[in-house]
């Protein structure tokens, strides 16, 4: 199963909005077929595998991280075909929530006679497909929140100065983080600021994410580099309050424009559900202090990943990474469940999940 885990992994620039699957045909202790789903649309990794071991299937065990398919979608039903190739008995790691799917696979099997042993290494597939997840049974994107900043908490120096915070290692990390993201998403302040790419520009990149900045009055300049169409899409999240001849502007540049809340700000829920519509599972943020705070104060971020430079900037008027008001009380402070601490070059990179989503 870790050999699949490994397997499906391969997928997972690719396969959004589907999940990442990888699978195992073993015969006789020996592993005679693999495959794992590489694209929406193309081949499940079970008719891979299975078309792999050939007639060595008959009789073997497949094993499988996700339940296979029991609808006709993009690819024929993977259940049938299990059954037609004569595979004695499916590990599965973990059951599909998808509603087309949710156990009516494993029923397919266990009526023609298979035998199906579920779960080992669940928590290790639940983790793999934590977008996939949250977007099949939410309808919207699991969202990370990233910041970078200095051992004392800074992200900046008081003149506003953030270039760098962290080391290259941890640049090139954030980039990889990016290409297996659908969506990366920044405030209005720090395309004003910045003029970001919001680009993965890590070696071997296969596809770009689409770009999304919350700029509730459409204060989006037009010759800002998220208008670069040409390296990527970008869809600007305003409000009802933003002046129409901005929108149009934003439009006539081949911008995706929409509204998302008609108050002074952009309505996060409203925006991750719209994003959630358009197929988009997993958007990593990457804005400054105030989205940071809109997200943290909405329960909208799932996951937090902080990368803490070894440097103190120091200064009263320097900014954090989380602006807002903030709690009056440590008792009402955003809980989080740490989950890893891990160097990455001079760096430390710390990831937790808001409490319930761990």
């Amino acid at each position: 199963m870790l050999g699949a885990l490994e397997l499906a992994e391969m997928g997972r620039e690719t396969t959004s909005p589907n999940p990442m699957v990888g699978a195992l045909v073993v015969a006789g202790g020996e592993v005679v077929g693999e495959g794992f789903h590489e694209r929406a649309g193309g081949p499940h990794a079970e008719i891979g595998a299975i078309e792999m071991a050939g007639e060595r299937a008959r009789g073997a065990t497949l094993y499988v991280t996700l339940e296979p398919c029991s609808h006709q979608g993009r690819t024929p039903p993977c259940a049938d075909m299990i059954v037609r190739a004569g595979i004695g008995t499916v590990v599965i790691a973990m059951g599909d929530p998808n509603p087309l799917v949710a156990g009516k696979g494993e029923r397919i099997l266990r009526d023609a006679g298979l035998e199906v042993r579920l779960g080992p290494y669940a928590e290790i597939a639940i983790r793999q497909n934590e977008s996939y997840l949250k977007w099949i049974t939410t309808g919207t994107p699991f969202v990370t929140l990233k910041m970078a900043m200095s051992m004392d908490g800074k992200v900046a120096t008081r003149t506003g100065d953030s270039k760098w915070v962290t080391s290259e290692e941890a640049r090139a990390d954030v980039h990889d983080m990016r290409a297996a993201s659908d969506a990366v998403m920044v405030g209005i302040g720090t395309v004003l600021r910045d003029d970001p790419r919001l680009t993965a520009r890590n070696p071997g990149a296969v596809r770009q994410p689409v770009r999304v900045v919350v700029d509730s009055m459409a204060r989006t300049p037009l010759e800002s580099k998220v208008l670069d169409l040409s390296e990527a899409p970008t869809i600007v999240a305003v409000t009802a309050r933003a002046h129409p001849q901005r929108v149009e502007s934003l439009k006539a540049h081949g911008a995706d424009v929409i509204e998302a809340g008609a108050g002074g700000q952009v309505d996060l829920q409203k925006l991750m559900n719209l994003l959630g519509e358009r197929e988009v599972t997993s958007v990593l943020a990457e804005g400054g202090p105030t989205v940071a705070a809109s997200l943290l104060a909405s329960g909208t971020a799932d996951k937090v990943v902080f990368y803490v430079a070894p440097k103190v900037v120091g200064g009263a008027d320097a900014p954090g990474p989380v602006a807002g008001d903030g709690v009056g009380l440590m008792a009402d402070a955003v809980g989080l469940v740490m989950d890893s601490v891990e160097a990455v070059g001079p760096d430390v990179k710390l990831t937790a999940y808001a409490v319930g989503r761990a």
